[in-house]
């Protein structure tokens, strides 16, 4: 641990570039798929907006349980699929995963196609089911 502290003090630009460019990289892989809201701010849009939830979760995942009137469109398939989602252009949509890691490149995907509320579910469905919200099985 020393070590670390005397490169810290032997090195300060290389140590503050790297700082920087990782803050950079944070604030871009963030901002990419869409802002990221909570389950609480994601059961509001749909009540008060007519959010979509796009679950891109795989069938067998989604069958287990999903969020109420979600659309499935699994992940790898995104992008051969996006007529089906054409129709939801004009309303917020809500990406939801298992647990975030997919859902900001599938902002991304989206953004590119002209969506232009995207919004990914932080923790995904981890974090839903974490709150004892309700999923519908089948």
């Amino acid at each position: 641990m020393s070590q670390l502290f005397e490169f810290i003090g032997n090195h300060p630009i290389l140590v503050s570039l790297f700082a920087a460019l990782l803050a950079l990289f944070i604030r871009n892989e963030t901002q990419r798929g869409g802002r990221g809201v909570s389950p609480q701010e994601l059961v509001n849009l749909v009540n008060r907006q007519g959010a979509v939830v796009l679950d891109v979760r795989d069938s067998k995942e989604f069958a287990a349980g999903h969020i109420v009137d979600a659309v499935n469109v699994p992940h790898g398939a995104l992008e051969g699929r996006l007529g089906e989602l054409e129709k939801y252009k004009s309303k917020p949509v809500t990406i939801v995963c298992t647990m975030g890691q997919h859902a900001g490149a599938a902002g991304t995907v989206l953004r590119k196609s002209g969506f232009a509320e995207v919004s990914r579910l932080s923790g995904g469905m981890t974090e839903w089911r974490n709150q004892n919200l309700p999923v519908v099985r089948g």
